[in-house]
């Protein structure tokens, strides 16, 4: 039962955070893997609790890799188009 609290104290955190910060794209992309983390802690911890099976979270995991495989190629092509990773900079235009 206080796993739980923990799991949502620390998930509600990672969301305030990444509501926050609005200068680089690097530190919200950390943010959002951040919740990915905690998500997969509750998602374990869920699964360990009713005896289910791991391996959703096996697939899980691999999701959220393609994820960050993701976030990190667009910072990479956001670096090389304008220079810098602000957010402010971002257009829609641009792409």
């Amino acid at each position: 039962m206080l796993l739980d609290y923990i799991v949502l104290f620390n998930m509600f955190s990672g969301i305030i955070v990444f509501c926050s910060i609005r200068k680089h794209l690097l530190l919200s992309l950390l943010s959002l893997e951040y919740i990915v983390l905690c998500v997969f802690l509750g998602l374990i911890l869920f699964m360990m609790f009713y005896g289910y099976e791991l391996y959703l979270s096996l697939i899980f995991l691999v999701f959220s890799v393609c994820e960050g495989a993701l976030g990190l190629s667009i910072l990479v092509k956001m670096i090389r188009n304008q220079g810098n990773d602000y957010l402010s900079s971002l257009s829609l235009l641009s792409w």
